[in-house]
Order: structure tokens, then sequence, then C-alpha cells
């Protein structure tokens, strides 16, 4: 993260210290650089700026309204995979115009809805879907856009958790049977076939899955291309890798070098879904450490944060690094970083050397994909507030959740 640096051991993103802000907005906290989020989306329109592109940031990744906002107003587009991510787009100003629906249980009510806004397209991912989608379209008298999520099955080399586009996945169709469903979908009234889609899976380190995916959905656009089926866009979806720990991402501007040359003389749209790769390093979370616990075997330091805010950890074993925001001038310790849940599973961190004390916070680094997408209500705990620095200026884009607030919508039984 650029955006993240020391001055005078204190750790600051942007030009704000970050324990001013644990102090002031107390913990666990999110807290995200706008400089950082529009950096990233920059570096994704010079690398693919030779080829009519539209950019769709996956929704799923961090769904917070001022961040769709400010992706919205850089000119992006959106992949949303619920109704819920439809309405929050739409209220962060988002152009329906420039959405995708992606997602293998849409149900009838988010098609209406979809239908109703504008969207640019449905990614459709069964047949069972296409006759669902064909018939609320006529029900409400709209002609709804449709591609299909094609399965590739190309191995993305990722976390078995997070490939979407192998045989053995829910995801998409299989690519084989892809022609007989787009001529099934042009005979469906209220259909129109706009596009094809494929996403072989998330946080990818190798360019060579994605340019093979590409390759496989090309050879089959021009296979419908001969059979008249001309398309207008060609969606390649998302899935660049982030640096966590060592990982090398896979480098976007010979990503937009390898996609300009398959796209030469093409007249369709390339249309990309990214998601954490604009997000994950954007964004940390904040915690506090409540004890510090020796053992025989291993030390533990339990702090305020848990699987609750941060779910990578117990669900994927993935790995954040961890830093003191004020390290201290003594001898490091190895602890395993732990929550307050009451969960084996509760954890955010092993075996990390750091020179801490009760009281000190601590830093959980690219967290901003995925972190308060899945936070939950485990525990009764209330979910973390979020900031959004701006250089000097903070900004509290989400409150930390009440315990009313949490209770609002319960009811007793008399």
């Amino acid at each position: 993260m650029n955006t993240l640096h020391r001055i005078d051991g204190r750790l600051h993103l942007e030009d704000v210290a970050l324990d001013t802000l644990a102090e002031r907005f107390g913990t666990p906290l999110y807290v995200y650089s706008r400089q950082a989020l529009e950096t990233a989306y920059q570096d994704y329109s010079r690398a693919f700026a030779s080829i009519p592109h539209l950019i769709c940031y996956a929704v799923k990744a961090n769904s917070s309204l001022a961040i769709l906002n400010l992706f919205a107003r850089l000119g992006a587009g959106f992949d949303i995979v619920s109704g819920g991510e439809l309405a929050r787009v739409l209220a962060a100003g988002g152009d329906p115009g420039k959405i995708v629906f992606s997602g293998v249980g849409k149900t009838a009510d988010e098609m209406r809805a979809a239908l109703a806004a504008g969207i640019l397209c449905f990614n459709v991912e069964s047949v069972s879907e296409l006759h669902r989608l064909s018939r609320v379209a006529s029900d409400v008298g709209k002609v709804a856009p449709v591609s299909f999520r094609v399965n590739p099955d190309v191995d993305p080399k990722t976390h078995p958790y997070i490939s979407t586009g192998l045989k053995e996945n829910k995801f998409g169709v299989p690519i084989a049977e892809a022609p007989a469903l787009y001529r099934l979908a042009a005979s469906l009234p209220n259909l129109e076939i706009t596009g094809i889609d494929c996403h072989i899976g998330s946080q990818l380190t190798e360019l060579l899955p994605l340019t093979d995916a590409a390759d496989r959905v090309l050879a089959l656009v021009d296979t419908l291309a001969a059979e008249g089926m001309v398309l207008r866009h060609i969606d390649l979806g998302g899935g660049i890798g982030i640096r966590y720990r060592d990982e090398i991402p896979p480098d976007l501007a010979v990503y937009g070098r390898e996609l300009a040359r398959r796209f030469a003389g093409r007249r369709e749209t390339l249309l990309l879904e990214p998601g954490r790769s604009l997000v994950g390093n954007a964004g940390l979370l904040l915690t506090r450490v409540e004890y510090l616990k020796p053992g025989t075997d291993k030390n533990f330091a339990i702090v305020d944060a848990a699987m609750n805010d941060l779910m990578r950890p117990a669900l994927y074993e993935a790995y954040h690094d961890i830093v003191a925001v004020t390290p201290r001038n003594a001898p490091a310790r190895r602890y395993d970083i732990v929550g307050p849940v009451c969960e084996t599973g509760d954890f955010l961190g092993f075996a990390r050397d750091l020179a801490i004390e009760e009281g000190d916070f601590l830093a959980l680094l690219s967290a901003g994909a995925y972190g308060m997408s899945m936070a939950s209500n485990y525990n009764s705990r209330p979910r973390a507030a979020e900031i959004l620095i701006d250089k000097k200026e903070i900004h509290i884009i989400r409150d930390r959740e009440t315990q009313s607030a949490m209770m609002a919508g319960e009811r007793l039984v008399c």
C-alpha cells in the first residue's frame, strides 16, 4: 500500500496518524485511502486504454456506499450478484446501464428489479435461469439483455474455495455446451443476446490462466459469429490478485498488451470485473490489544477484532500482514493474534513477531477487500466503523453499529 508509511515511527495512511484514528473512533476500525482507490482504478484505465472497455467493479469485494460512489464518479460500471448489491449501486449513484448481474441464484424479484433499473446485462449461469428470465421479462414487458457465463475449465492456480472456472465448480455453463445454449436463448421471447462472460477465480497470481481463458472465449465468440450471433461485448471477468505476503500479481500493463493484441480488429467492447485488485491494498483494519496471554507452547495476543470482523483468515487460512501502529523499542516476542469470539478458528494471524503491550494498536494490512463486506454479528458483536482518508481529511463513511441497531428488527413473542 503505497499510501501507508511511518513518520517518527508512527504508522500513517496518507497524512493521518492511525493511532489518532483508533483513539478517536475506537476499534475495530476499517480505514481506507482514497488515493490508493483512485490509483488502482487509474492503473486499469491506463492498462486497457487501447481497447474499448468498461471496468465493472465487483461489488462483493467491498460494498460500502462511499467506495461505490467514488468508483461511479470515476466512470466505473459494476458487477453485482444480488438485488441488495443492485440497490447499493443505485443508491451510490451508479449508472444502471453499466451494471452486469452475475450469480447462480437470481430470484424472480431480483430479475424484475434489474429489468426496471435498465441494467447492461444479465450473466446467465444455467438453462433454468434462462427460462426464468425469459418468463419474467415477458411478464413485465421488457427485453432482457443476456450473456452466458461460460466455464472454460481453466485451472486458475488459486485457493480451491475461490476457484470458479473449473468444470467441477458451480459457476457458469460448460463452454462446449454454449453454442446450443445461445441458440436456445435466440429462440426464447423477450431476450436479447448481447455478450459473453467468464470468470475463472479470485486472487490469481499468474497471467497464463487469464490469457488461456481469453483465447477459449474468443474462439467461442467467433464460432457464434459464424452462426450469425454477433456479440456486443466480451466480459473476461476479474480475479487479478494482490500482494498479501510474497505474491507477485500479474502485471496489468502486460495483461493489457496481451488483450490488445487479441482484440485488434475486433468490434466487441471488453468488460472486466476487478474487485480485490481495486480495493484490497487500499484498506486496513485497526485493532487494540486487550490481553497478552503467555503460554508454554505459544503466546497469544488477544485483540478486539475477530473473525466476525475479518473472516478471511478463518475461512481460507488467508495471510494478512500485522504490524504495530507504534512499535516499542523492546525485544519482539512471537504471538498468535486471536480474537474474543468463542471459536478455536477465531484467529487473525499465527506466529507473528511483535514488540507490543496491552492497549497497543495493531494494523491488519491489505484488508480492503472481503473484510467489511463479509463481516457478521456473530457472538452479537456490532460491526466496525469505516473511515475514508483523503490526504488530511477524515470521512466517517459508516458509523459503528450499535446494539440497539442489531436488535431493531427482532420481536418478542408474548
